[in-house]
């Protein structure tokens, strides 16, 4: 309130404020008078005054100079607009390709900028800041920042010359309007001049924080201190009323159970791990051991040490917070010598049956447990751990389930069915009543706040989240400031979701928040606020379909972001901002204006549309996505696989899509829109489509946030096209008609068959450029042929093209081969993995791509896991049985053919199922699952050794089936040498590179050839065009 209120004196009507301090940055939103929005960065400093200062440090320049310097930048650097740790290697890349200072100063400036205007405030269009923009806080005095956000959003815009006081002044002029006659109590200039303090540390002790407080002393005897997370802290609890906090209620109602005595557990010990899933399903696991007769042990609180006992075994540094405790939790238990411990892995959430798509849990909230098999290796020796994939959704099929289970791991237990499904019905019946009261206690909070005239904070998030170590105390500093703290499951259950909404409402705990969102629109006494843990991918799509329901009703929207930093300093700042906006609004009797509720879908596409529009679809894989392009076209669509990967359409999918969204959405976004506003086509006979899964990976959510982008780009009236087989988004004028899919998988096929033979033999080519010169040729031809769905024709050209690669010339040379793996786009799309496969075969290596097929058969074998593990209907599970058949029969030419040759033979999709249990359950079916792990395996098999497995920053399937999986794979395999590479606009592709080329060191060394023979032959160049300019590969 401070800032607006000196912005509105400075700049009076000021309709848009944008304050960029040293830590924080906040942009204010008026209207009529009245704050109608408050936009704040989520976590930490990055992006701020801050950010910038250290880098003039680094370089032994003050800020003024550095700032001064920008000034005079002719080639400003891009450096994007993620976090420190991503910036600094991009400047050490700008530095290494002779970027001056002044470029980089200039380019950190332009990042503060995007960084506040894209990914803070999301602003789409420059018109919607209306006409009166002010800009202040203490990096606006940064000449530097202040002419990049002038040429970024062309507008003119009000500096205060005492831009970095404009808080202090705000506070002024409150203390003037708020003066109650009394006097001032400010210490007069004589008394300043002689002004002292005494600054001292200690340890709270007063609740399981233990804070490190700051104890100011002043000489009148008074004392301030900071650094608390909660008032107790600072001592001022015993005058003020208690305040329901659900966080804390909930977490002693969750554990606060009786067990049984070890002495009369007549089935011994069972230890479970406090950390994610379980602080949803603990009175159902609970109740249902005890049941069966066991001790049940809880491994103790989350702290600081337990996350560091478990340090050593993670295998992914980027993984959220709360799975990262996970491995101190399995130690701990181990540790406390027990011998057997249950961790399940459930794809799938009970269902609560509001109207939600589907009930999945997060990727590594259900299958983390995978992880920690891999990664702990007492769990290989000396204890027996389960982790089995459950079905506790359907009671019949979890009660067999069980029994399947303990049967196996406990033979001569005694188990029996009815013993089991007796136990079941009983753990049903406590995860039941602890949700009754859960709600009941949410009903009674909300009564108290509205009979005694206060406030409360939903403190929204994952169940996980009521951890005081994953917290660090935020519900206890929030009731400090005299608002009640509310749970998301404990009011979630008092609305209904107003349908549709944007995105595909598909992960229970997610459905939650967007009831509970509708909850506080709903009440005056309410607020939200968004915990987020750092590296949540699925919070990409939640955190703005949250933010679009609260502003429906008029609502603030705050998010914090934590992990295991538990600085508070910036959540403090965002909390208090909040509560000033709050009741600044109530003093002045704000009433918010109510929006529409729900979401108005895209123009449906019409069959009078098939025959007039032009469909662009982003590009994925170039070799099968340019005669997918011909399939469409022979089948009656007009599809246009855009090309266009540059710079520019990145920029655009990181204007319109969430920044911590995935890389894979930002570039099909990014290619969607930038066509759109390119001139290029005629937009009222233009339509877009993109393939969705319907999977629990977020890519099925892709069609939410291109939804979302087409509407911020002025594009809503574009009819979006949804290529699933699950009866998503359905179209009237789209049919995925027998001849359109046969030809489909046609162009599947060839891509896999020229991707497998252009692979092989052009890395030892003999005249430069030849190799994909017969690509060319083939692929020509193929684009034409695909008219004919004759299967005799498709079967000869399949043969025909492995024939004239088996002819081709080749040099008799070794190269290592390097296999690549990872998250299907990333794989395939060369902009997306930086020309990884030009880059390795410019290193002197034959690169080895599973084909594409492949992902279709893993998709499809889907139902054979679920009857095995889960749950799914006999008719659903032959469909997809059927289908694989399909595929077999398309397919037995290209296998044939390549069968016993040089270029290799994919392998069954059924027995690389069965070949990777050893490592991961075939029950992971998140994103690419086990199947990516089975790939690694099978290339390794086939002497392929060296891996890159590659993945988007925070793919959270990835984080089990990819990088969790690799210290089990070398321990199996010591031959295999993996490295995992992260791609992401914002990653630094010289510490791509440089891991990379560290993994290629030791393939050279292994393979015992030398690096610079291979390197340096070079081809006979006789190929200076190919036969046509066709796709780059």
């Amino acid at each position: 309130m401070a800032h607006y209120k000196a912005a509105d004196r400075i700049l009076p009507g000021a309709e848009f404020i944008l304050d960029i301090g040293g830590q924080d940055m906040k942009c204010m939103r008026v209207k009529n008078g009245e704050i109608e929005s408050i936009l704040l960065n989520e976590a930490c400093s990055s992006g701020c005054g801050s950010f910038i200062e250290n880098f003039a440090n680094a370089l032994g320049m003050s800020s003024a100079d550095f700032a001064t310097l920008g000034l005079t930048a002719e080639h400003p650097v891009d450096l994007g607009s993620r976090c420190t740790v991503f910036m600094n290697s991009r400047v050490k890349q700008a530095q290494k390709e002779g970027a001056t200072v002044a470029d980089i100063s200039a380019g950190l400036s332009y990042s503060v900028v995007k960084n506040a205007l894209f990914k803070v405030i999301k602003l789409r269009d420059t018109s919607t800041m209306g006409d009166k923009i002010i800009v202040q806080g203490g990096t606006f005095m940064n000449n530097s920042v202040l002419r990049a956000f002038e040429l970024i959003c062309g507008r003119d815009v009000v500096r205060p010359d005492k831009a970095g006081l404009m808080g202090a002044y705000g506070s002024a002029l409150i203390s003037i309007e708020r003066d109650d006659g009394k006097g001032s109590t400010i210490a007069t200039l004589d008394k300043l001049e002689s002004f002292t303090v005494e600054k001292t540390t200690a340890r709270c002790g007063r609740c399981s924080n233990n804070c490190l407080l700051t104890i100011t002393k002043f000489p009148d005897g008074k004392r301030y201190i900071s650094n608390n997370r909660c008032e107790r802290g600072a001592g001022n609890v015993s005058t003020k009323e208690k305040l329901p906090n659900l966080f804390d209620y909930k977490y002693h109602l969750l554990f606060d159970r009786e067990c049984l005595p070890e002495s009369t557990a007549k089935r011994g010990v069972v230890g479970l791990p406090r950390v994610l899933g379980m602080y949803e399903n603990y009175p159902f696991w609970h109740k249902l051991f005890t049941e069966l007769g066991f001790s049940v042990k809880l491994s103790p609180k989350s702290s600081r040490e337990i996350y560091d006992r478990g340090i050593e075994t993670m295998p992914s540094e980027s993984v959220c917070y709360p799975a990262k405790l996970a491995h101190g939790h399995i130690q701990a238990l181990i540790d406390e010598g027990v011998k057997f411990i249950f961790y399940p892995s459930m794809p799938y959430e009970m269902s609560e049956n509001n109207g939600a798509d589907n009930h999945y849990n997060c990727p590594v909230v259900a299958t983390y447990s995978e992880v920690i098999k891999n990664s702990v290796p007492e769990l290989r020796r000396d204890v027996k751990f389960m982790n089995p994939f459950l079905p506790i959704f359907h009671k019949k099929r979890m009660g067999e389930r069980l029994y399947e289970e303990f049967t196996k791991e406990f033979p001569d237990g005694g188990f029996t069915k009815q013993e089991i499904v007796s136990a079941l019905e009983k753990a049903y019946a406590e995860d039941e009543a602890f949700k009754a009261e859960m709600h009941r206690k949410g009903e009674e909070t909300l009564k108290f706040l509205e009979d005694n005239g206060k406030n409360g904070i939903v403190l929204a998030g994952r169940p996980y989240h009521i951890d005081p170590e994953i917290n660090h105390g935020l519900p206890e500093m929030i009731t400090g400031y005299g608002y009640a703290v509310l749970t998301e499951d404990s009011v979630a259950h008092m609305e209904q979701v107003v349908r549709p909404i944007r995105i595909v409402d598909q992960w229970t705990y997610h459905s939650r928040l967007y009831a509970a969102a509708h909850v506080v629109g709903k009440h005056d006494c309410l607020e939200l606020v968004q915990l987020n843990s750092f590296g949540c991918g699925l919070d990409a799509i939640t955190t703005d379909q949250v933010q679009e329901i609260l502003r429906s009703f008029g609502k603030l929207y705050t998010c914090l972001k934590i992990d295991e930093v538990n600085n508070l300093g910036a959540a403090r700042i965002r909390l208090r901002s909040l509560i000033s906006v709050v009741e600044e609004r109530k003093r002045h009797h704000y009433k918010p204006v109510m929006g529409h509720l729900g979401y108005v879908r895209q123009p449906e596409f019409t069959e009078e549309m098939r025959k007039k529009h032009t469909i662009l679809c982003p590009q994925m894989a170039p070799v099968h996505f340019d005669l997918l392009e011909a399939a469409f076209g022979h089948s009656g669509y007009n599809v246009v696989i855009l090309n266009d990967c540059s710079k520019a359409v990145v920029d655009e999918g990181l204007k319109y899509v969430n920044n911590d969204a995935c890389y894979p959405s930002i570039l099909i976004v990014g290619q969607l829109i930038h066509a759109l506003n390119s001139g290029k086509y005629d937009l009222r006979n233009t339509s877009v489509m993109i393939t969705q899964t319907g999977g629990a990976c977020r890519a099925t959510n892709y069609v939410g946030m291109l939804k979302k982008a087409l509407k911020d780009s002025g594009h809503a009236d574009i009819p979006l096209i949804s290529l699933n087989v699950v009866g998503l988004e359905k179209q009237s004028g789209f049919k995925l008609t027998m001849p359109l899919a046969i030809r489909a998988f046609m162009a599947i096929i060839y891509g896999d068959v020229l991707s497998r033979c252009l692979y092989k033999v052009r890395p030892y080519e003999v005249t430069k450029g030849s190799a994909d010169a017969l690509y060319q040729k083939w692929r020509l031809f193929l684009r034409e042929d695909m008219k004919s769905l004759s299967l005799p024709n498709f079967n000869k050209n399949v043969r025909n093209i492995v024939k004239d690669f088996s002819e081709f010339p080749v040099r008799d040379i070794k190269k290592p081969r390097v296999g690549l793996v990872g998250e299907i786009l990333v794989k395939f799309h060369p902009v997306a993995n930086n020309n990884i496969i030009g880059l390795l075969e410019n290193e002197g290596c034959e690169v080895v791509v599973p084909d594409l097929m492949g992902f279709f058969y893993y998709i499809c074998s889907h139902g054979k896991t679920k009857r095995e593990l889960l749950y799914t209907t006999r008719t659903k599970a032959f469909a997809e049985n059927a289908a694989i058949m399909a595929f077999r029969f398309m397919e037995r030419s290209y296998r044939k053919a390549v069968k016993g040759t040089k270029f290799g033979c994919p392998g069954d999709i059924y027995k690389m199922r069965e070949s990777v249990r050893s490592i991961v359950s075939p029950g992971n079916i998140a994103g690419e699952g086990w199947f990516l792990s089975a790939e690694m395996l099978e290339l390794i098999g086939e002497g392929v050794p060296n891996i890159v497995c590659m993945q988007p920053f925070a793919c959270l399937p990835n984080h089990v089936t990819g990088k969790g999986v690799i210290g089990e794979l070398r321990r199996q395999h010591p031959e295999s040498n993996i490295v995992a590479v992260d791609f992401d606009p914002g990653a630094s592709e010289v510490n791509q590179v440089n891991r990379i080329k560290l993994m290629l060191t030791q393939a050279f060394a292994n393979a015992g050839i030398s690096r610079r023979s291979i390197v340096n032959i070079q081809p006979d160049d006789q190929y200076s065009q190919l036969v046509s300019s066709g796709t780059k590969l």
